[in-house]
């Protein structure tokens, strides 16, 4: 028999996992029984936020595309270790 759990919600929250499932053609409360089982199964839980780089990586990482699109600072491609390590040499 099934039972009944209320759970206070970020109604943003709620709105967003109901349309990621919706989605997916999943109902809303399997997404959270399946996490449910997890967390009970694993006695743990993951947070994740987006990777972003900080701010030297990212000028960077700006510096190698704008190199890249110029042809600048970029090495050839090597059939074998040896001519790549003859090139570095060079």
């Amino acid at each position: 028999m099934k039972t009944v759990l209320n759970v206070k919600v970020d109604p943003k929250v709620k709105k967003a996992a109901k349309a990621a499932a919706l989605e997916l053609g999943l109902p809303l409360s399997l997404v959270v029984n399946e996490s449910l089982k997890r967390f009970a199964l694993q006695k743990a839980i993951t947070f994740s936020a987006p990777l972003k780089p900080n701010k030297k990586l990212a000028r960077w990482i700006k510096a190698a595309e704008r190199d890249l699109k110029a042809g600048r600072n970029i090495s050839p491609v090597f059939s074998n270790v040896e001519k790549g390590i003859e090139w570095l040499h060079s």
